[in-house]
């Protein structure tokens, strides 16, 4: 059977040709710290944490992955009678996809167990992009699935009168536990389960060494490159169909003169910048607003007219620090639209973008459409991240419009080439190694 190019109509379906693209926090790289209950992993993994010195390091406790006790068996770990300290007592299924979730770059959510209730709690913590991963247990090297995702093995070694002092001092003040019940819990369980199931552990376990900053760096060559790539294969490309340059009618080019001149006022600047977004937002409502017929009762005694409503929520997303200065210009066109935020950085180090905060609406996967307000975009870098980022927690590639006010030909290509179905809506075409100085102006600093 012969294969068919993307692009090409397949039956009554068009396939999309899409680069491919992957952010710098995907294949996560995963260090794995086990030792008897005590033995101070969780210390150890924090001093890994001070060591390395670098961003975006998450510690994950295997605590988090007890399973659900039936009544029974809850009745008997209430009377420090159920074993809590063997491998069946985890949940390593759950374990391993939210490990391989993260390893794949994408968000996962975390269970939360509470040792006083001995039961896992509705809520979860969710955990996405970081690039290194710590997981620390007694049983962090036990699963051959999770040995085979973990870069660096490590197994904590205590003296077994110093693991008991520590559990007993930990199992009181933060589990409620009393003393006789953990030292019960200790000689039953945690004790002949450490020389059957934990000290095995030793035997895969390896020394730390400057193995994963030379992946982070290798990852980190891996993601320029890839900008690269994609900039000098989407260089003789077309402009997508999705995006949308704004008219330049006498009144655009009137407010770019404004806008564009260095010398001129700045309350005039943003007067007029604001009035300038009122118009790209409203492009954009026309590019991915989806609307329903409906009818209203006008002014005029039985007199209805039939008009159009929003189909679903619109909602946005700020580039921060550059995308607040779209947002005058969003609440007039939309007033109660819901707002999240992201802030990516360009690093000094590597000249690669940074995820370094962001903050969405839990049901934004729902939202019919999604813009995402910067006011600028260059390389392209970011807008790359910021979509990756909203995909990667729900949201529809053709329901994101990418509004800012210039884009640079090669970076607006870049995007569309690994995201072809998102829309774009800009002012100005620009050189793509224009500074940023719209916020600068705006915002005054």
């Amino acid at each position: 059977m012969s294969s068919i190019p993307d692009g090409e109509r397949v039956g009554n379906e068009e396939r999309i040709h899409r680069a491919h693209y992957s952010p710098p926090w995907a294949n996560t790289s995963f260090i794995g710290v086990a030792g008897s209950s005590g033995s101070g992993k969780t210390s150890l993994a924090h001093a890994i944490i001070e060591e390395l010195n670098l961003p975006w390091v998450v510690i994950l406790s295997m605590d988090s992955y007890y399973k659900r006790l039936s009544l029974d068996q809850l009745a008997a770990a209430f009377r420090n009678e159920y074993d809590l300290d063997a491998p069946e007592a985890l949940d390593f299924d759950c374990l391993v996809e939210n490990m391989r979730d993260i390893k794949a770059g994408q968000k996962t959510e975390i269970p939360v167990y509470s040792f006083e209730k001995h039961a896992r709690l509705e809520r979860t913590t969710t955990i996405y992009s970081p690039h290194v991963l710590i997981l620390e247990g007694i049983f962090a090297l036990h699963d051959q699935r999770v040995l085979n995702m973990l870069d660096v093995k490590i197994f904590a070694e205590a003296d077994a009168d110093l693991c008991l002092s520590r559990r007993l001092v930990r199992d009181v003040r933060e589990r409620g536990r009393d003393i006789e019940g953990c030292i019960k819990q200790w000689f039953s369980f945690v004790k002949p389960n450490f020389h059957k199931y934990v000290e095995p552990q030793r035997n895969v376990a390896g020394m730390v060494s400057d193995r994963i900053h030379k992946t982070l760096k290798q990852k980190s060559r891996s993601h320029q490159l890839e900008l690269k790539r994609l900039g000098e294969i989407s260089e003789d490309a077309p402009l997508s169909v999705n995006v949308t340059i704004l008219q330049q009618t006498n009144q655009v080019r009137g407010i770019n003169t404004i806008i564009m001149d260095p010398e001129g006022d700045r309350e005039d600047f943003i007067f007029y910048f604001d009035r300038l977004v009122v118009l790209l937002v409203e492009k954009a409502c026309e590019a991915g607003l989806h609307f329903t017929a409906c009818g209203v009762q006008t002014p005029v005694p039985n007199e209805i007219y039939n008009g159009l409503c929003f189909n679903g929520e619109v909602s946005a997303v700020v580039i921060l620090r550059g995308g607040s200065c779209l947002e005058t210009g969003l609440k007039r066109v939309i007033p109660d639209c819901r707002t999240g935020r992201m802030l990516i950085q360009t690093s000094p180090r590597t000249g690669e973008p940074e995820l370094h905060f962001f903050s969405l609406s839990p049901d934004i996967a729902e939202h019919k459409c999604v813009f995402v307000l910067d006011p600028q975009m260059s390389s392209g870098g970011s807008a790359l991240m910021a979509v990756r980022v909203l995909l990667d927690h729900g949201v529809r590639e053709d329901r994101v419009v990418f509004v800012t006010y210039m884009a640079g030909k090669m970076g607006l290509k870049r995007l569309m080439g690994v995201f072809p179905e998102i829309k774009v809506v800009v002012c100005r075409i620009v050189c793509d190694l224009e500074t940023r100085w719209v916020e600068q102006r705006y915002l005054g600093c």
